[in-house]
């Protein structure tokens, strides 16, 4: 199944190292982030969950609960996590699903075979509160993933989900925002009382709306 932006995120049911879960259930009205890991007991992987878990908060803090996801046990998860914990400094504190059977892996398509028949790539996708796919990444298993990034890209995403705006390259939240074309001069003049910048007649821009 290959799923794209603007797709309803698959349900389902699994057990996790804080318990079962029903995925839609348990992302409730909020947002969500599920991320794969290739394989438990591998380096990149341990560096990965235990930046997550140090950043926890700051998902928190935007209503985003987090979950990852590997072809591995939950007990082998378990046992993984007394590792992540003392390696990198932290207390694990999000759900790791176990998927032994591949069975979520197949679903969101995390396993590419030209990369590994058998593990998941370092698959993200970040779920809307109405349980839409809003962003989609894939990075291969020597790679590891920047969660300041993913930080980034949900306060975009959270930002333009409410607002006429789109945000710039390298844009961080505090900074200018662009105005989307749809909305006209005049209207922009009411909907952006902080006045905007004209650079160019479809580059217009903004002070973040919300600050």
């Amino acid at each position: 199944m290959s799923l794209r932006l603007g797709d309803i995120a698959p349900d389902f049911n699994a057990e996790t190292t804080e318990g079962p879960i029903s995925f839609h259930s348990w992302l409730g009205t909020g947002w969500g982030v599920l991320f794969s890991h290739p394989a438990d007991y591998t380096p990149v992987c341990t560096t990965e969950l235990g930046k997550l878990a140090n950043l926890k908060e700051e998902f928190t803090k935007r209503n985003v609960k987090v979950a990852a996801i590997s072809v591995d046990s939950v007990e082998s998860h378990n046992g993984w996590i007394k590792d992540i914990n003392e390696t990198q400094s932290t207390t694990v504190n999000f759900p790791i699903i176990g998927d032994p059977e591949a069975k979520v892996a197949t679903l969101y398509d995390m396993i590419h075979p030209n990369a590994s028949d058998k593990f998941t790539v370092r698959s993200v996708f970040i779920i809307g509160p109405d349980k839409k796919i809003k962003l989609i990444i894939s990075y291969p298993a020597s790679t590891g993933r920047n969660f300041v990034e993913l930080l980034r890209v949900i306060d975009s995403l959270q930002l333009t989900a409410n607002y006429g705006v789109a945000t710039p390259a390298d844009w961080k939240d505090g900074q200018d925002v662009v105005i989307v074309p749809a909305i006209k001069d005049e209207e922009a003049t009411t909907k952006f009382p902080k006045g905007f910048t004209k650079i160019k007649p479809y580059l217009r821009m903004t002070p973040q709306p919300n600050k």
